[in-house]
């Protein structure tokens, strides 16, 4: 461990070849796994359970206390997958007594100046780009992607293989393989470029949209389309995927993109 005028706390959980730059602050309640570098002038907080290889660039702080009035120190924690790069500036705060933690998967992306709230559950593979910012108790699932400065509202669920247009306003759930864009925002279509670079075959990608068709593109109440779904169209995983998350939706799920109503007529 290499750490000239960094302060460690002595009772930190570091791995031997852990590398720390000058000018950084770890706390006493941390663990950090192998091969990950900590660059300079980043603080590591109490409650800060960080994985192998990770990669954290200056200015960055890690489990701070979640900017949240109703949190009186309990003790919670913020959990970094392997893998995952927290690039300069980028803010993470622990849970509260909601989740008790907020948790980074592994292999993520976090871009400049993000800023994760507490109680936030993310998975694998997410790609943050700069200056995203995530309210409190937000679950993002794996392989999502979201534009540079946007922001997202509290309780939202991003779901697995979407991607959110850069600047966008995310005030309700975005179901899995959909992009999303507009103000405000909408379904514009499937991540099909995504999802084919993942593996997923054309029949795969063809019975989504069939999905989304049907959910988006028809004017019908969501209740309806999902039983005009499960009657008319093939079991998939992907399917029985999209119709459980719009079911289970708590904040409500974004609209299909309707012209009229976006000209404002």
């Amino acid at each position: 461990m290499n750490q000239p005028l960094a302060y460690v706390h002595r009772e930190a959980k570091i791995a031997d070849n852990v590398v720390i730059d000058p000018f950084s602050t770890i706390y006493k309640d941390v663990e950090i796994g192998e091969g990950t570098w900590i660059g300079s002038n980043v603080t590591i907080m109490d409650g800060a359970r960080i994985g192998k290889n990770c990669k954290i660039f200056p200015g960055s702080v890690i489990s701070a206390p979640p900017q949240d009035l109703k949190y009186q120190g309990e003790k919670t924690e913020t959990i970094i997958g392997d893998n995952t790069v927290i690039r300069e500036c980028v803010t993470i705060n622990r849970g509260t007594t909601d989740q008790w933690k907020t948790v980074i998967g592994s292999h993520c992306l976090l871009m400049a100046y993000v800023h994760v709230a507490h109680d936030c559950i993310l998975g694998d593979y997410i790609i943050l780009a700069n200056s995203v910012q995530l309210a409190g108790h937000i679950e993002i699932e794996d392989y999502a992607i979201v534009g540079g400065i946007s922001a997202v509202h509290q309780f939202v669920k991003i779901g697995r293989h979407c991607m959110v247009s850069g600047g966008s306003l995310v005030r309700k759930d975005i179901p899995p393989f959909c992009k999303a864009g507009r103000e405000p925002l909408s379904y514009i279509g499937v991540n099909s470029i995504g999802l084919k670079r993942r593996g997923y075959t054309n029949e795969q990608v063809q019975n989504i949209q069939d999905v989304y068709r049907e959910l988006f593109l028809k004017s019908r109440p969501f209740n309806k389309a999902l039983a005009y779904i499960e009657s008319n169209i093939n079991v998939t995983d992907e399917r029985d995927e999209i119709v459980t998350f719009v079911r289970e939706s708590k904040r409500g799920v974004m609209k299909g993109y309707n012209a009229k109503s976006h000209n404002g007529e």
